[in-house]
């Protein structure tokens, strides 16, 4: 088995595109986390995220507004997860386990309900997707070439990074991420100087939820032109087991992103036939989520912020 160099560059560049959406949905579970409220619920709420962007963007034809419309549905579902653990001091785990099946049973719902009783949405014309950047910058003789391969990609492949980054500056560099840190610590100990705890713990899993939802939203936007009920398949808590594989620190996470994508890229490319292998198309779909396990048993303990889980009772305090 012989890897060409333009198959290196299809390599790297589908890396990318499978790493996007767990990046920037784990960039929302760490949010929430941070802020002391554990949030298992990111698979919904990208599912939620994806249907509502496909519905919008076959209908409005605009990418960045069915973004919006994608995140504003993720923030929903994040203030009830909010309102369930904050207010109503439930359960965290069991909340996130209902949104988990919620928010895709709403998906199914609404979409039976405005495309005439099919659990999937019309395709996504081409020219109302993400756009495209670096494909045509780099030609000889009318053909891409391989920077071109390795660097042609979607606009959210890049912005991912940016979020990435805005969210790592935003907790570790500025006051209010550093508040947002203390009440995941030690919730009392940061009430007593004043910071409003409860209020911190609402912005953080509304972002959560808005950046979970952005993750799934980009999946129809790029790699596929609709939504469908499998269309997140897990992704959600794989971005989960990258941010304990990145211990709660956004840099780290990215780097976990990476491997899963790259998991998710190698079994794309060993299945292409003239590489010869005999192996069931099931069987390399299953890498990503062998790997992921693999990863959880021997990467050693990740200790989550200390307050994390933890229901805050100011009345108590």
């Amino acid at each position: 088995m012989i890897f060409t160099a333009r198959d290196l560059a299809l390599l790297f560049s589908s890396t990318l595109t499978f790493a996007t959406p767990l990046i920037i949905a784990s960039m929302g579970s760490i949010m929430s986390e941070t802020s002391g409220v554990v949030n298992i619920g990111i698979e919904g709420k990208m599912t939620i995220g994806a249907f509502v962007t496909a519905a919008v963007g076959t209908t409005v034809l605009n990418p960045w507004i069915a973004l919006l419309s994608g995140m504003i549905a993720g923030a929903l579902f994040g203030l009830l997860h909010a309102l369930a653990c904050i207010t109503f001091k439930a359960d965290q785990t069991v909340s996130g386990i209902a949104i988990n099946l919620l928010a895709p049973g709403c998906a199914i719902f609404f979409s039976r309900a405005l495309f005439d009783g099919a659990s999937q949405t019309p395709n996504i014309v081409l020219q109302y997707k993400i756009p495209r950047i670096f494909v045509d910058s780099f030609r000889e003789g009318g053909e891409r070439t391989t920077a071109s391969l390795a660097l042609g990609n979607y606009i959210s492949v890049y912005l991912c990074f940016v979020i990435a980054f805005a969210v790592w500056f935003f907790l570790f560099r500025t006051r209010f991420g550093l508040r947002i840190r203390s009440v995941g610590e030690h919730p009392r100990a940061a009430a007593t100087l004043g910071i409003k705890v409860r209020s911190l713990r609402y912005f953080a899993v509304i972002m959560s939820g808005a950046l979970a939802a952005l993750g799934g939203a980009v999946i129809p936007l790029s790699t596929v032109s609709q939504f469908f009920p499998a269309i997140i398949a897990g992704q959600g808590f794989i971005a989960l087991a990258a941010v304990i594989f990145g211990k709660f620190k956004p840099l780290n996470t990215v780097f976990a992103c990476l491997l899963f994508g790259f998991c998710q890229s190698l079994a794309l490319l060993l299945g292409n036939p003239r590489f010869g292998l005999n192996v069931s198309p099931h069987l390399l779909n299953i890498i990503p989520y062998a790997i992921t396990l693999i990863v959880l048993l021997f990467m050693g303990r990740s200790y989550a912020p200390a307050a994390s889980g933890k229901v805050y009772d100011p009345a108590s305090a």
